[in-house]
């Protein structure tokens, strides 16, 4: 499994988004200046996280985007799934399942599903808040 720059920039603008949370509409103007990325590729994303309800939009010349919701209610898992689908490593073990004939028989789905389930515990039980404080955490060890 490898997460797409998608998936990456849109878990970068959730970070930006509650970091500054000011209370006023941040634009994607001063998101894509802070997180170096091309602002015509972060409205892409922004769409789908604001079809998703995970942002609230105002529009306007003081328009600009807010969460829609606290970090602590996003986990890392809830984001990446929104713009990557399925993050399962292999189909058969994935929520899309096709169906596979040799399912019964095969050994190797084990090794697929302890993956699956690894990888789905760590982005399942990291929150936005989460990252928000080791951001802080960071920042105060460069500071020092």
């Amino acid at each position: 499994m490898k997460v797409s720059t998608k998936g990456r920039y849109a878990l970068q603008m959730m970070l930006d988004l509650a970091i500054y949370n000011t209370g006023e509409p941040i634009s994607l103007k001063d998101i894509a200046k802070r997180q170096d990325i091309s602002e015509k590729y972060l409205e892409q994303i922004i769409s789908i996280l604001n079809k998703a309800g995970y942002v609230r939009s105002i529009r306007g010349p003081q328009g600009g985007y807010f969460l829609s919701k606290s970090p602590q209610e996003y986990t890392v898992g809830m984001i990446l799934r929104q713009t990557e689908g399925d993050l399962a490593p292999v189909a058969c073990v994935g929520t899309e399942n096709p169906g596979c004939e040799k399912i019964e028989e095969c050994v190797t789905v084990k090794i697929w599903q302890k993956i699956n389930d690894a990888v789905n515990d760590v982005i399942d039980n990291i929150t936005l808040a989460d990252l928000v404080e080791w951001q802080e955490e960071k920042a105060n060890n460069y500071s020092i």
